[in-house]
């Protein structure tokens, strides 16, 4: 028998989709995490402008997607961190956390980045992160597609 609502585990994803590219990105991210297989899990999308310490503390897990900006996460992302972090960080300890990066260079300054926040929350990452690099390649929509999957069949059966 599937769960209701209430009894449903909640994904959260908070992801920056400045472009075209990367909408289709968070788009394919939020298309596998609600695949028909999963029944027990309900999937939240916010841009990072509008997530709060709130939404964060309603997350069995999190899903967090940026662009690549001078070496550096989007200023937005870096925003939602700034307005959440302390509310969240005694509480949340442990979230599971996936993060996807759209880099036109390496990614390194934002994964570093991101890693450097991630750890002081403790969160708990339980997947490698996805860097996306490079001109676009549509084998990018594949990866947010399996990523989303991934999480949510994982919160799903309990793995995280």
């Amino acid at each position: 028998m599937p769960a209701t609502d209430f009894e449903k585990k909640q994904l959260l994803v908070v992801a920056h989709a400045p472009s075209p590219n990367t909408q289709r990105m968070v788009d394919a991210v939020l298309k596998g995490a609600r695949h028909e297989d999963v029944d027990n899990v309900e999937v939240t999308y916010i841009a990072p402008l509008n997530a709060s310490a709130a939404d964060v503390l309603m997350a069995d897990a999190i899903i967090l997607g940026t662009t690549e900006n001078l070496g550096y996460m989007n200023g937005l992302m870096k925003d939602f961190f700034d307005r959440i972090y302390y509310p969240v960080l005694e509480i949340k300890q442990g979230l599971p956390v996936a993060v996807f990066i759209r880099a036109g260079h390496d990614g390194t300054g934002t994964k570093k980045a991101l890693e450097t926040i991630l750890t002081g929350l403790k969160w708990r990452w339980v997947q490698e992160h996805l860097v996306c690099r490079g001109e676009f390649d549509e084998v990018f929509i594949a990866q947010c597609k399996e990523l989303g999957l991934t999480m949510a069949a994982s919160l799903d059966a309990g793995v995280i």
